[in-house]
């Protein structure tokens, strides 16, 4: 059976990371899940240490020095799966935003369909965003468009971070020259995919605004993506995509 790594960056998730992950193992497929700490004060590190015990092989955690971005976790997490035989490797969120029923539907896109890169879109067939405020969700679905029209990309969630990929297409990217560490970290890795050619799918999911825990958006996120946007656009002009 091809192996399935589920990766989880964390900082100050206490209130989620156990339910999550006792979620993700309850599911009908084998998944592994990786936790990706960076370091959090309430030790979210601590409790998934506890939690090892009970899920031995199937749990496992890195616990990076400090707080320095999101993207910075999942390509700390991308590495990790690259050094050992995972053949499908999923990015998650650990409050809930993702729902862990729908990993079986992006990893049946590759699996069955035969996407390298299948994408829980928020965006596909409508809004499908719960318990955001009007002003995020038009913020977010106008980033979408924006990154959309800019780059010609022909997926209408951008910023999406629930996303299984073939473990040819992480290969294919250089890793170490991903830039970006926020939303537009997400959009980097869509682009660069997409201009390797990898077959790409949405599957429409429902996005659910954590209710437990605080977000970690910022406007420094967002700004990076507006105008990281137009660096890689500029970029790939220029070949060096």
């Amino acid at each position: 059976m091809p192996q399935k790594l589920v990766i989880i960056p964390t900082y100050n998730e206490i209130e989620n990371i156990e339910k999550i992950i006792k979620n993700i193992f309850s599911q009908p497929v084998d998944f592994e899940i990786l936790v990706v700490d960076d370091s959090s004060p309430d030790r979210t590190w601590a409790l998934v240490q506890k939690l090892q015990q009970d899920f031995e092989g199937k749990l496992h955690l890195e616990i990076r020095a400090d707080k320095s971005g999101l993207g910075k976790a999942y390509l700390h997490g991308f590495k990790w799966a690259l050094e050992r035989s995972y053949d499908y490797i999923f990015e998650m969120d650990a409050d809930f935003s993702h729902n862990p029923n729908d990993l079986i539907r992006l990893y049946n896109s590759c699996l069955k369909d035969n996407y390298d890169m299948s994408i829980g879109s928020r965006y596909i067939t409508g809004v499908n965003v719960i318990n955001w405020p009007m002003k995020r969700v038009l913020l977010s679905w106008l980033a979408s468009k924006y990154v959309k029209i800019i780059t010609r990309i022909p997926i209408e969630d951008t910023t999406a971070g629930f996303i299984c990929y073939r473990r040819k297409v992480l290969e294919s990217i250089d890793l170490d020259k991903i830039r970006f560490v926020g939303y537009a970290f997400q959009i980097e890795m869509k682009f660069k995919a997409y201009r390797k050619g990898f077959r790409l799918k949405e599957i429409p999911v429902i996005f659910t605004d954590r209710t437990k825990g605080k977000s970690k958006m910022s406007g420094g996120i967002i700004k990076e993506a507006v105008f990281g946007v137009i660096t890689l656009k500029l970029k790939s002009l220029w070949g060096k995509i």
